[in-house]
């Protein structure tokens, strides 16, 4: 089953993903393949180049080819993006920051992302 989580509730990428999901990942004992990650708000924090967790997650989605993408409009706000307000949703904005492999943008760009390989389900945390 392909999975695509999306981290909006408050503090979702500090409980759900870092100490279940990437534990799980790194133990090869999450089962479903995980195919993208979307990241809103301060749960883009996570994603900051330095970040313990955001680094052993960017090894995991480089190893099986996972995307992970920041809202572009939270990463203005949070300094991490190379581009303005007006730029989001136009795939322009590009990160900073972050760690490697992470992409910025808005659905449009998520949708384009996984177009070639659409998940089975999305779960929102």
């Amino acid at each position: 089953m392909k999975i695509a989580y999306i981290f909006k509730t408050d503090q979702s990428s500090t409980f759900q993903l870092n100490s279940m999901i990437l534990p799980q990942l790194e133990q090869g004992t999450h089962i479903v393949n995980i195919i993208g990650m979307f990241f809103f708000d301060d749960n883009i924090l996570c994603l900051q180049k330095g970040n313990e967790y955001g680094e052993r997650l960017a090894k995991i989605a480089e190893e099986k080819k996972m995307l992970l993408m920041a809202c572009d409009q939270c990463a203005v706000r949070r300094g991490f993006v190379e581009g303005t307000f007006e730029q989001c949703g136009s795939g322009d904005v590009k990160p900073k920051g972050l760690v490697d492999g992470v992409q910025v943008g808005c659905f449009p760009q998520l949708y384009q992302a996984l177009g070639s390989n659409p998940p089975d389900q999305v779960i929102t945390l």
